[in-house]
């Protein structure tokens, strides 16, 4: 079992083959309360995980915003958007089958992120960001990472998997930052600055 924290550095994820990585939240009343709290709690708010993987310094593909599996092999699948934060357990999750990812991806960055137009970390309360060794099947959550409530900025740079070697370590990064709305391009940008 490996057990992760920021301050602990990279860790290796030596007999891990695959790694899988949750976000939730949920939705907030907000401080109108009444019948239009209840409304906006209905419609609830749209966070977004993301997972990009890297050519060197370079983003070649992305799971997530509709892309499920973007390298075509299933060695990284998105769960689908969920657009309310509404449910028990993780609201979307990212998984990767090291084995398949191919030889020229040489990292993958794990961002969450209120992306589209409309969404805020504001409108969702008790945001959280498991990472789970999914070997074997099994979900045995190794970290547990809580983006700060009074943050004002839309994007989280969760963690980062690098390939060393034959293997793989990974880093928790957890910092925010603005990343302009709906601007994929702006969305990567953030993801090769961790």
């Amino acid at each position: 079992m490996i057990t992760l924290k920021k301050e602990d550095g990279p860790a290796d994820l030596d007999g891990v083959t695959h790694l899988s990585i949750g976000v939730s939240w949920d939705p907030t009343v907000g401080s109108s309360g009444g019948l239009m709290g209840k409304l906006k709690q209905k419609k609830g708010t749209d966070l977004d995980l993301i997972a990009i993987a890297m050519q060197g310094a370079d983003p070649v593909r992305l799971a997530g915003l509709d892309s499920l599996d973007p390298l075509g092999n299933g060695s990284l699948l998105h769960s689908g958007d969920n657009q309310t934060g509404k449910g028990e357990g993780d609201d979307e999750t990212v998984t990767v089958d090291f084995a398949k990812v191919p030889g020229n991806v040489t990292s993958i960055v794990f961002v969450a992120a209120a992306y589209k137009k409309g969404s805020s970390f504001q409108n969702a309360r008790n945001v959280s960001i498991k990472v789970y060794d999914a070997t074997g099947g099994s979900s045995q959550q190794v970290a547990d990472i809580w983006p700060s409530l009074l943050t004002s900025d839309n994007g989280c740079a969760v963690a980062k998997a690098m390939r060393v070697g034959a293997g793989w370590k990974l880093q928790v990064i957890n910092e925010t930052g603005k990343i302009k709305q709906g601007d994929e391009h702006a969305l990567m940008r953030f993801a090769i600055s961790k």
